[in-house]
């Protein structure tokens, strides 16, 4: 019985939460749809705000790209119109010019045809004095007795002697001029120069003989046999001669140097009396050693002298060895370095290169330093010597032109050494020449003269710096006179070498002679 309850108060139970269970659901399901239709409410008032929002915006954006579509309308109907203007201007400005063409297309055709008809007239007046002209000529070499090319051959021969006198007038005057103005002035640089170096005339040569007290020293020199003199011609490289002529001694050799240090080494020996092959090897190295120093003071001072810096110390030795080297009596170091102060007052005047200039003077004649050990001229050998230690083109070219032949003058410098060169060796006294030397070169220069047609005679005179040329007055007139002065001189520079400048005198002299009986 007991069971039955609790069965049926579980079911009771059961019932009862169902039914609860069920009324709460319900209730659940009521609060939700209300819920529900609450969210949709406020969802559809969202979605319609949104909505007016975004055709607002629309509205916005329509309306601006409206706007923005306007003016670009508006501008491309502005630029359209402004094209549509410069094209109109254009065919007017074509039409104007259309018109132009046609108007001087009109004018040219009348101007041809002008032309044309003058072109007619004037070949028919050709043609008439054309005609005119040949039955003319016939006339005239009828009456002269020759053709017109004998006729024309003679004008052109008179007119050509016109001419060549006028030529020549005109260069003497134009030449006379030239004189005037480019002498002076040389003169006055040249001038200028030399009185800032007043050189003495070159009468010192390098001394080849030694006198002694008595004869006595002579036999003492040559020794037993001759051992002292072979021991001393070995030692020094040059030719001792001792021969009949009293008190004196000769020293014979081509190197200035050598000679030198056997000249000194000589007396050195006369002086200490102990004659004999060690004594004179002992002496001959002591001169040789002094001497090697003496060079290199002689080079240094000449250096210091003349301020010049940068050159090498074989090149410095080689300068104090031109104090031994003579060129016809002058002193080849005196003259280098006339040439250096020369040159150097002559670049002053002409704002050339001083330093350069100096330099250049101290290296134009170095080669004759070692002239006697290497083949080749004094120019040639110089250029290698300073081409070797370093030295550029421009000074290179220098040396080699100082002399005309060479090499051509590539800078100012060049002329300038060229220059002081040849007034360092010109001015009198400076060199002399043998006899038979100075003959040839007379008899040369007369000779160039002589080979002229026309010449009779010709004559060098003051020392070869002048030439007189006696020309026949029938070959000769005076205006060929002053060609042939011209052709002369220039036949000399071109065959002969000279010192300075040589003075061509043309002589036409008439003599008119009559007897009177």
């Amino acid at each position: 019985m007991l069971l039955i309850s609790i069965l049926i108060a579980a079911v009771v139970g059961l019932g009862l939460g169902f039914v609860s269970r069920l009324v709460y659901a319900k209730s659940k399901l009521s609060s939700s749809e209300t819920m529900a239709k609450k969210i949709l409410a406020d969802a559809q008032t969202l979605a319609e705000a949104k909505k007016k929002e975004a055709l607002l915006e629309a509205k916005e954006t329509l309306e601006k790209d409206r706007r923005e579509l306007d003016k670009e309308f508006r501008e491309r109907k502005q630029e359209l119109q402004n094209t549509e203007r410069r094209l109109n201007q254009k065919e007017e400005n074509l039409e104007r010019k259309a018109d132009i063409i046609e108007k001087k297309d009109k004018e040219v055709q009348e101007r041809d045809r002008a032309l044309h008809v003058k072109e007619k007239n004037l070949t028919e007046e050709f043609e008439a004095v054309k005609r005119t002209r040949e039955e003319q000529r016939q006339v005239l070499e009828k009456v002269a007795g020759m053709t017109a090319d004998e006729a024309k051959k003679i004008l052109l021969q008179n007119y050509e002697d016109e001419v060549r006198k006028e030529a020549a007038l005109r260069a003497r005057n134009i030449e006379q001029e030239a004189k005037e103005t480019a002498e002076k002035k040389a003169k006055e640089i040249i001038a200028i120069a030399i009185q800032r170096y007043a050189a003495e005339h070159t009468s010192d040569t390098t001394t080849t003989t030694i006198n002694i007290q008595n004869d006595e020293i002579k036999g003492r020199i040559i020794g037993r046999e001759g051992r002292n003199i072979r021991a001393f011609e070995q030692a020094t490289g040059v030719d001792l001669i001792v021969d009949d002529t009293p008190e004196t001694i000769t020293i014979s050799a081509f190197d200035p140097v050598r000679r030198q240090i056997a000249r000194i080494a000589l007396e050195k020996l006369i002086t200490d009396g102990r004659i004999h092959p060690a004594r004179i090897e002992e002496v001959v190295n002591k001169v040789k050693t002094d001497m090697d120093e003496s060079l290199k003071e002689i080079g240094e001072k000449t250096v210091v002298e003349l301020g010049v810096v940068g050159l090498n110390l074989e090149i410095i030795k080689m300068l104090g060895k031109l104090k031994f080297r003579t060129s016809y009596g002058q002193n080849q170091l005196q003259h280098t370095m006339e040439v250096a102060w020369l040159s150097a007052s002559i670049a002053g005047e002409l704002g050339a290169d001083i330093n350069m200039c100096k330099k250049a003077a101290l290296l134009h004649d170095i080669g004759k330093a070692v002239d006697h050990e290497i083949e080749g001229t004094h120019h040639q050998i110089s250029a290698e010597i300073a081409k070797k230690y370093g030295e550029s083109d421009k000074m290179i070219n220098i040396i080699l032109s100082h002399h005309e032949g060479f090499a051509l003058p590539q800078s100012v410098e060049a002329f300038i050494i060229s220059a002081a060169d040849a007034i360092s060796a010109a001015r009198p006294g400076a060199r002399r020449e043998s006899v038979e030397h100075y003959v040839k070169r007379l008899e040369k220069l007369e000779k160039v003269a002589t080979d002229f047609r026309g010449v009779e005679s010709a004559y060098a005179i003051q020392a070869g710096r002048e030439i007189r040329v006696m020309v026949e007055p029938d070959e000769i007139d005076d205006q060929k006179a002053y060609a042939l002065a011209k052709d002369v001189a220039r036949k000399i520079e071109q065959e002969l070498e000279y010192p300075g400048q040589i003075k061509v005198v043309v002589i036409r002299e008439i003599r008119a002679q009559e007897i009177a009986k």
